[in-house]
């Protein structure tokens, strides 16, 4: 099957008067159409870019070295007293007008620079969360997709399944699980991770293939001899797509915060390595002194957890059916 095509006027002006011509776009060209038109959803998605760039390009990844002359482990001399060297006021304010200096996120008290620390936190934090989000959007996917075609037993056991989990607050079984699997590392923790969330997304397909199986169109393939997992992946499953990645992205945002939680409880990532939820634990009780070491991972907290949150209501309104009419 393929997806829908969905009709609207190009009125363009022809001599003096206006001819109007129909154009026939595909629904996924409507709804990167309408995504792009979000101002919200451009806004976030331009600052999320910008900041994995930043994080990824910055202090390097794996074995690709990066433009940051400093490492997140090295220990340099103090300094400015640790102070940041970032200087962003105009010159006519304080004398000095834009300077980034040696060090503009500041050092922690042992001498290391804190903008490389702040970098692989925000790679920790980003991976963590991209990983939870993908996996539990698979399972969750397959397991209401399941529930949902069959219905009868397979149903009541992956939703009593489902249930189960939602009874119990989400907090507090990932700091168990974050006590027990937070050493092995960060990519161990989100895989474990993204056994325990992918209940809401179950829900939302198993009633959106509720409702399609009921549709003409799967009758149709059942009976020219489709099997069900064609039916469901061929057929189905493209019609519910906006569902799943709307429900994908606001995953990641509830990744983010909970990869953040778990790391200030000291349940999530563990020393030597770091993520921006480790360092506001680390330097919580630096907030009278030297604030900067709570602020700068608590801005990238934000920063990413807004623009995918802005991300996901414009993928919300791309993909709402109720947009796609035609205009006169």
């Amino acid at each position: 099957m393929t997806m829908r095509e969905s009709i609207e006027p190009d009125m363009t002006p022809v001599g003096p008067e206006r001819e109007f011509t129909i154009k026939a776009r595909t629904q996924g060209q409507m709804v990167r159409r309408r995504f792009i038109r979000h101002r919200g959803a451009a806004i976030g998605f331009t600052a999320l870019v910008i900041v994995i760039i930043l994080a990824y390009t910055s202090i390097g990844f794996w074995k690709i070295p990066g433009w940051w002359y400093l490492g997140y482990t090295s220990t340099n001399p103090i300094v400015n007293g640790g102070n940041p060297t970032l200087d962003v006021l105009p010159a006519f304010i304080d004398g000095d007008g834009f300077a980034i200096g040696p060090h503009p996120f500041g050092q922690d008290q042992i001498g290391r620079d804190y903008f490389a620390l702040t970098m692989r936190g925000t790679q920790i934090s980003l991976m963590v969360a991209f990983t939870i989000g993908i996996l539990s959007t698979f399972i969750g996917a397959v397991a209401g997709a399941i529930s949902g075609y069959y219905g009868g037993q397979a149903d009541n056991v992956i939703m009593r399944f489902t249930d189960l989990l939602l009874t119990i607050p989400i907090l507090t079984i990932a700091a168990v699980v974050g006590n027990a699997f937070g050493g092995a590392g960060p990519f161990f923790l989100a895989v474990v991770l993204s056994l325990l969330i992918w209940t809401s997304l179950a829900r939302l397909v198993r009633g959106e293939f509720l409702s399609l199986r009921e549709k003409e169109y799967v009758e149709a393939a059942r009976a020219m001899g489709a099997s069900s997992p064609r039916i469901i992946f061929r057929h189905m499953l493209p019609n519910a797509i906006g569902t799943i990645i709307v429900s994908a992205t606001l995953t990641i945002a509830v990744a983010i915060l909970l990869e953040a939680a778990l790391s200030f409880l000291g349940f999530g990532i563990k020393s030597p390595d770091t993520s921006l939820g480790l360092l506001i634990s680390t330097y919580q009780t630096a907030f009278s002194t030297r604030p900067w070491l709570f602020w700068w991972p608590g801005l990238f907290i934000v920063v990413i957890a807004l623009s995918v949150n802005f991300i996901g209501d414009g993928l919300r309104d791309a993909f709402d059916p109720k947009q796609n009419r035609v205009r006169a």
